[in-house]
């Protein structure tokens, strides 16, 4: 089993020792998962937040400042029949961390899944929420959350996040003791972050049990304190993925779509590093421009473009395989 400093030695290689370990998380990825690469459909649904991050242009902070938008119920079940019509099967909600998306992903969960008659994903990420709330939501048939821990360092993290790792952590645990399928992960290049703390943010995510991982390089944006901060290094962030792959080769990694805003080609060799989730991007494009994760000029992966990249690495579109009569019931 690998350990911190092991995944720290990782996390350095280049050059024919990094294709090596890209060859090596590939294998493992083929193991369990053949050439399927899960499509999700991603819907953002609001763009308010009363988190303050460091490193987010929706923080707190920019509130007044941009155009807001909470999309309704309605929205949602009209954006799933979309996503249905697509072939997808996991159905993505993802917002600022606000009260007010409980009720109204919570409404529109029945309704989706009725839609595809249960055969469906309902993947949220909504942020910190208080453990009743993500039990109305597992109640009304939502299957999986992602709440990435950014960092593993706690010190870093209440920099960062103006919040402690320590309530990050403690919705974690609520969402796996609910029974939900759980993902974390990190950003690669904060202020500060070491080698060890990455090692530590893989390491931690396998230990309590999580079962999807991720990591994105920083993007410096507009209208934030870190704006003149250096992109995080795409090749630590491509070791990230392929350490976790071999940490554990159950897991569900995507190639995120930051990799393809730090460096051309850059997603693409996500899934050389071993990635197997693509989300596909089926917010409007009003409310897309409006959502500024990274800025307004972020890379956003439409239904044509992860066809096509997937066929080019010669990778399967595939479905949910934690829900539906295509899951795989014996994942670890």
């Amino acid at each position: 089993m690998l350990n911190e400093r092991d995944v720290e030695e990782l996390l350095t290689l280049r050059g024919h020792e990094q294709e090596e370990l890209f060859e090596r998380a590939r294998q493992e990825r083929e193991k369990v998962f053949g050439t399927r690469v899960v499509l999700r459909g991603v819907t953002e649904i609001g763009n308010s937040c009363r988190v303050n991050c460091e490193f987010c242009p929706m923080r707190r902070d920019n509130t007044r400042e941009n155009e807001t938008f909470l999309a309704d119920t309605e929205a949602l079940v009209e954006t799933a029949k979309t996503i249905s019509e697509h072939g997808i099967n996991v159905v993505f909600f993802q917002a600022g961390e606000i009260p007010q998306t409980t009720k109204i992903v919570g409404e529109a969960i029945p309704r989706i899944r009725e839609l595809y008659d249960d055969d469906v994903e309902i993947l949220l990420n909504l942020g910190n929420k208080k453990r009743s709330e993500y039990e109305y939501l597992r109640e009304q048939g939502a299957t999986s959350y992602i709440l990435k821990h950014e960092t593993s360092d706690p010190d870093l993290n209440l920099r960062m996040r103006h919040e402690t790792l320590e309530s990050r952590l403690a919705c974690m645990s609520d969402l796996l003791e609910l029974g939900f399928k759980t993902g974390s992960g990190g950003i690669v290049g904060l202020p500060g972050q070491t080698l060890r703390s990455i090692a530590r943010d893989i390491v931690l995510a396998r230990d309590m049990g999580i079962h999807m991982c991720s990591f994105a390089p920083f993007v410096p944006a507009p209208n934030t304190p870190l704006s003149d901060w250096p992109s995080g290094d795409v090749d630590t962030t491509l070791n990230a993925l392929a350490a976790s792959r071999l940490v554990n080769p159950h897991w569900l990694i995507p190639s995120v779509s930051a990799l393809a805003k730090n460096r051309e080609g850059g997603q693409k060799s996500g899934y050389l590093a071993g990635a197997n989730v693509m989300t596909v991007n089926f917010t409007s494009q009003r409310n897309s421009d409006r959502y500024l994760i990274y800025g307004k000029d972020r890379f956003v992966v439409r239904p044509n473009y992860g066809s096509g990249l997937l066929a080019e690495l010669g990778l399967t579109p595939g479905r949910s395989v934690f829900a539906g009569k295509d899951a795989l019931i014996a994942l670890g």
